[in-house]
C-alpha cells in the first residue's frame, strides 16, 4: 500500500462520532438486544467481528481513521481491518473492500491507521454523496469496555462471539446482530484541497439527533451538508460531535461514569480542537445543565463558554453560538420545569447580547412557540419511533429549520 500522499492537499474531517465512555453507559436510539452479540459486558467483543457504517461528508480517493480505546482498560487488538464501500444490510460493494495492516490501541489511547487509497471512487466525487464506507475488523481476544458512542443514529453490525472470518468478507451473512451506537472509531478523514475545512457542530442531543429519523440521515447536521451541496459548496465538511446527554460544566470530575460523556470543556481539545482542518465550530448547548439534574445557573454556564470560546479561538477558530429552544413542559424526566426555563432565557439573553460568541443563530426564535413558551408543535415529535414528541428534542421537520437558520449564518 503506498503511503506517498499528493501535495496542495490536507487531512480533513468527514465523520465523526464522539467518544462518550464504555458500553453500554450512554443514552440510545432504538437499540436492539444486544444479549447474544455482547453476553459479557466486561469482556467486550471476543475474537468477534464488527462493521461499521460510516457517511462521509464529503468523498476523497484518500481516506484514514481514527480508531478509539480511551475508554478501554487493556489494549484493542484489532485484526482483519478493512474500509469498503456499504452496499446495504451488512453487506459490501464487491471488490471494494480495501485491507488495512492491524493496529494495537494502547488503554485509554487513540490511534490513526495509515492513509487508505480509494481506488473505487469515480471521476466526480460528488456523484457519491451519500453513500456510505464500512470499516470492518475483527477483535482478537477480549476488547474489554469497548469505547462507544451510543447515539450513532445509524445501523452497524456485529457478529457472534467467536467468529473472526465475517470480518474479512463482503457478505453480510455473518453479521446477524445490529447495533444503532458506533464502536471504536471517533473520526474519519479525507485528503482533500488546501481551500477544505470542517465545521464542527459541538453539543448535546440537539445536536446528536434524538427524535430524528434513524438511518434518515436528517439530523440538522446532515441537512446543513446536503444543503450546501445543493448550492455547490464542495468547502466546507459538516461533523457531529454531540452528544446525548452532555453538559457544558458538568458532571464534576471524579463523578463517575455519566451517560452524557465527559462535560463539554473537558472533552473540547479531544473531541472538536483534535480534528483536522477544523475552522469553525458550532456550539449549542446549555439544556441539560440547566436541568433539574444539571442545576447550573446561567452565569456559570456563560463563563464555562467563554473561556472555552477562547481556547478555540487561540487556534485560529471561528466559533459560531445558539440560543437554547424551550423543553418547558417537557415529559423528559429531569426537564420541562419553569426554573430551567428561567434560566435557559438568561443564558438567551446574555447569547443575544453579543460577545460571547463570534456570531450565533437564534434557534429559540425558530422553534419555540410564542405563544404557549414551549417547543414548537410542528417539532414536536419522534420521528424515529413515530410517538408524540418529549417536549425537548426536535423532530426531523425542527432540525430542518434548525439547518435552514445556520446555513443563513455561514459565510
Amino acid at each position: 500500500m503506498s503511503t506517498a500522499l499528493p501535495s496542495g492537499s490536507h487531512w480533513v474531517t468527514v465523520w465523526a462520532a464522539s467518544a462518550q465512555g464504555a458500553y453500554p453507559v450512554g443514552s440510545t436510539i432504538a437499540q436492539p438486544d444486544l444479549s447474544s452479540a455482547l453476553p459479557e459486558m466486561t469482556q467486550g467483543l471476543v475474537n468477534q467481528s464488527l462493521r461499521m457504517v460510516l457517511r462521509p461528508a464529503l468523498w476523497s480517493t484518500r481516506f484514514r481513521l481514527r480508531l478509539s480505546n480511551r475508554f478501554g482498560d487493556k489494549p484493542l487488538l484489532l485484526r482483519g481491518m478493512s474500509l469498503g464501500l456499504h452496499m446495504g444490510g451488512g453487506a459490501l460493494v464487491p471488490g471494494t473492500r480495501i485491507a488495512l495492516p492491524d493496529q494495537t490501541i494502547a488503554a485509554g489511547s487513540v490511534e490513526w491507521t495509515p492513509a487508505i487509497p480509494w481506488a473505487a471512487l469515480p471521476e466526480s466525487a460528488q456523484s457519491m454523496q451519500g453513500r456510505s464506507l464500512a470499516f470492518s475488523a475483527w477483535v482478537e481476544g477480549a476488547s474489554g469496555p469497548i469505547t462507544w458512542h451510543a447515539k450513532a443514529m445509524a445501523t452497524s453490525y456485529l457478529s457472534k462471539p467467536g467468529d473472526q472470518n465475517a470480518a474479512v468478507s463482503d457478505s453480510e451473512l455473518g453479521f446477524p446482530h445490529t447495533t444503532t451506537s458506533s464502536f471504536f472509531i471517533d473520526a474519519l478523514d479525507a485528503w482533500l484541497s488546501a481551500e477544505v475545512c470542517t465545521l464542527a457542530a459541538f453539543g448535546d442531543s440537539l445536536t446528536d439527533g434524538t427524535a430524528t429519523t434513524l438511518n434518515g440521515h436528517d439530523r440538522w447536521t446532515d441537512v446543513l451538508q446536503r444543503e450546501l451541496s445543493a448550492v455547490g459548496r464542495q468547502d466546507v465538511a459538516v461533523v457531529n460531535a454531540g452528544i446525548g446527554g452532555n453538559q457544558v460544566i458538568g458532571p464534576a470530575p471524579g463523578a463517575g461514569p455519566w451517560r452524557g460523556g465527559p462535560a463539554a470543556t473537558e472533552r473540547l481539545t479531544r473531541d472538536v480542537l483534535d480534528l483536522s482542518a477544523v475552522r469553525t465550530i458550532f456550539w449549542l448547548q446549555g439544556i441539560n445543565d440547566f436541568s433539574d439534574n444539571g442545576q447550573a445557573e446561567a452565569a456559570a454556564v456563560t463563563e464555562a463558554m467563554a473561556q472555552s470560546v477562547q481556547r478555540m479561538r487561540a487556534q485560529g477558530v471561528r466559533v459560531m453560538g445558539a440560543t437554547v429552544p424551550s423543553a418547558l413542559g417537557s415529559t423528559r424526566p429531569g426537564h420541562g420545569s419553569e426554573r430551567q426555563d428561567n434560566r435557559r432565557r438568561a443564558f438567551n439573553a446574555e447569547v443575544r447580547k453579543g460577545g460571547l460568541f463570534d456570531d450565533f443563530v437564534d434557534l429559540d426564535l425558530a422553534l419555540t412557540d410564542p405563544l404557549t413558551g414551549r417547543l414548537h408543535a410542528a417539532f414536536n415529535g419522534d420521528s424515529t419511533l413515530g410517538e408524540p414528541g418529549d417536549g425537548l428534542h426536535p423532530n426531523r421537520a425542527g432540525h430542518a429549520a434548525m439547518a435552514r437558520c445556520i446555513l443563513q449564518k455561514l459565510p
